[in-house]
């Protein structure tokens, strides 16, 4: 089977190539500035239209995984028409190709949809974005919705992982060296979401596309916690010094865009569906310590 993923360098794309790979799928690997490690490279710019088709529709993959996007939150903020055209034009011209080859769609969107008024949001929660980079998320959503029939949609909640990619770290990686190094660390505890380890959301969205599963899917850790929980969990499990983590407020920062104060996912139809499921934050982090270990 050909799977093609866009931002296959990235850190869910990454991983979705590697653990598509080692299950027989043909990887097709889009990238845009750093060249993926899995896969048939394949440098595309998603804004050019002619030439994502004329890429996609070369390959004729059965299975297209839409990972790519601009996800630097302020920068979609600052700069709304390179956001627009990544975000949505970059999603429009996908689903036409998807269109063409008669493909399966799942796009990967975020957990920023929602306000982060109330939290634990399931898939029948209606979003309400507070930030660019969400609006041209959702309108994303809306257009895959509107123009295929066999798509899937999942949101994920703050992405980690064992390794850093596109040249970038993530929140574990990023704790980890601050604590090892001794340093004095500033996390929100004002700040709530569902931690997702990129390699369990590899495995469930991996079984979604094999099961052609269709609609939309929170996929992201099954535990609602703050940044700094999280911070803390994350240094035990680690055997690192809890007394270096210093609680903070998010608004002690000027930020460009803002953030959902909870915007943590329902993941019981995922739960209930899925043989993958979703992992509680204790798994999960056990998990990232057994891959750094490796």
């Amino acid at each position: 089977m050909r799977l093609l993923i866009t931002g296959a360098s990235g850190l869910y794309g990454s991983r979705m190539a590697e653990l598509s790979a080692t299950n027989g799928f043909q990887v097709y690997s889009v990238y845009n500035q750093h060249q993926a490690p899995i896969g048939v490279p394949i440098l595309l710019d998603i804004m050019n239209k002619a030439k994502t088709q004329e890429e996609i529709k070369k390959i004729n993959p059965d299975v297209i995984v839409h990972a790519g996007a601009l996800t630097n939150v302020d920068k979609c903020e600052l700069d709304k028409d390179l956001a627009w055209k990544i975000n949505f034009e970059g999603t429009r011209n996908v689903v036409e190709a998807t269109k063409e080859c008669g493909s399966f769609l799942l796009y990967v969107s975020t957990d920023y949809v929602f306000d982060g008024s109330k939290g634990c949001y399931s898939e029948t929660d209606l979003p309400s974005p507070i930030s660019y980079y969400a609006y041209s998320k959702l309108k994303a959503e809306e257009h895959v919705q509107g123009a295929l029939n066999k798509y899937c949609i999942v949101r994920p909640s703050v992405i980690y992982g064992a390794n850093p990619a596109a040249g970038k770290d993530n929140f574990a990686l990023w704790l980890l060296e601050k604590l090892r190094r001794k340093e004095k660390t500033k996390v929100f505890a004002d700040q709530w979401n569902s931690p997702t380890l990129n390699t369990s959301l590899a495995e469930m969205t991996l079984e979604v596309i094999k099961r052609k599963l269709v609609g939309i899917y929170h996929l992201s850790g099954a535990t609602r916690i703050s940044r700094f929980d999280f911070a803390v969990t994350f240094a035990q499990v680690f055997g690192l010094d809890t007394s270096l983590l210093v609680s903070t407020a998010m608004k002690e920062f000027d930020f460009p865009a803002k953030r959902p104060r909870d915007s943590s996912l329902n993941t019981t139809k995922a739960e209930r569906i899925l043989k993958n499921k979703p992992l509680s934050i204790e798994n999960a982090l056990d998990r990232l310590k057994a891959e750094l270990n490796s």
